[in-house]
């Protein structure tokens, strides 16, 4: 089968297509026929800095769609030749990749193998940062980084169906802020943004932020809260120093920090994900949530994905077309 292996650290020409061997599943996994692969910020830094690499070679790839292939020792609910989804810890930039059977959704009805690739990471992330972790409640503001992406796309419009007072979305560019204004946000900054929130909340600030990104974005969102605000953090894009914050920044307005990461959640709390990823995925199905497709690659194009999403250029989901129709 086809794989894309990074044999060494580097930029998107490191990505190689290489014959390897069809994986099969272990006991409590199963194998999946790939249809389509999510691209993800996080196979970019696992692929320039080894972000939760373990070993080298290493085939990226967090997200997939597609059929089961086999399954593994002790997996009664899943079935040989049925679609499904599935959050991977790796592997999914190949013909065929292998997941925990707890990681593996069947698709909700109406949804196709090419919208199913965007549901593992990204809604499930975004719903997780509006519901579980940030707690909104209607009429309150929100502020997120990283608006014109897949999981900023997917959170404007959650905020708004749980009937956010406003939403404040932060990008890089001019057309990445009119692509956000289209998907749920009242009003967008680009770069600099503490002024521009204090300004558009009567300098009361807002009651959830959203950061992808640590260093002074961190900081910066935690100076944008209001009175008992809440700050989740669910990424380091900067590759900053890791947070840490204490007393001097909490206690003043009695704001509290909190943090998510799906891939963690998996291994501490996979029934807790499961419940989540059923509750995220019905947005999709009923209609709450739309995730366009920006851009799509062949799976031997790779690496220009990972150049279009490092040029911080893209805006909503990219995928890979592995075997998709």
């Amino acid at each position: 089968m086809r794989a894309v292996e990074v044999q060494e650290y580097g930029g998107p020409d490191v990505l190689k297509v290489v014959e390897a061997e069809v994986p099969e599943p272990g006991p409590g996994q199963v194998s999946i026929d790939v249809a389509y692969t999510g691209v993800n910020f996080a196979d970019l830094k696992a692929r320039a800095e080894g972000y939760r690499v373990a070993t080298l070679p290493y085939v990226p790839g967090l997200e997939v769609s597609g059929r089961v292939r086999a399954v593994g020792a002790g997996v009664t609910d899943l079935a040989v030749g049925q679609e499904v989804t599935a959050l991977t810890e790796g592997g999914a930039y190949a013909d065929v990749a292998v997941a925990d059977a707890v990681t593996v959704f069947a698709l909700p009805e109406g949804v196709d193998l090419r919208t199913a690739a965007t549901l593992p990471t990204v809604v499930t992330t975004a719903y997780a940062l509006v519901h579980a972790v940030g707690r909104l409640q209607p009429g309150e503001t929100v502020l997120v980084q990283g608006a014109a992406g897949g999981i900023g796309t997917v959170v404007g419009q959650l905020a708004k169906a749980a009937g956010a007072g406003a939403v404040y979305g932060v990008v890089s560019g001019e057309a990445k802020a009119t692509y956000a204004r289209e998907h749920g946000y009242d009003e967008v900054f680009v770069g600099d943004f503490a002024e521009g929130v204090r300004a558009a909340t009567g300098g009361r600030g807002v009651d959830l932020a959203l950061d992808p990104v640590g260093g002074d974005t961190f900081r910066g969102s935690l100076g944008s809260l209001a009175p008992f605000g809440r700050l989740v953090s669910f990424g380091n894009a900067s590759s900053a120093e890791p947070w840490s914050v204490g007393q001097p920044e909490l206690y003043p307005l009695g704001v509290s920090v909190g943090g998510f990461s799906i891939l963690t959640l998996a291994k501490t709390a996979p029934a807790e994900l499961r419940a989540l990823a059923g509750r995220a995925f019905a947005t999709v199905a009923d209609g709450t949530v739309s995730l366009p497709v920006t851009a799509e690659f062949g799976l031997e194009e790779a690496a220009e994905a990972h150049r279009l999403m490092g040029a911080r250029s893209s805006t909503g989901k990219l995928l890979l077309r592995v075997s998709g129709d």
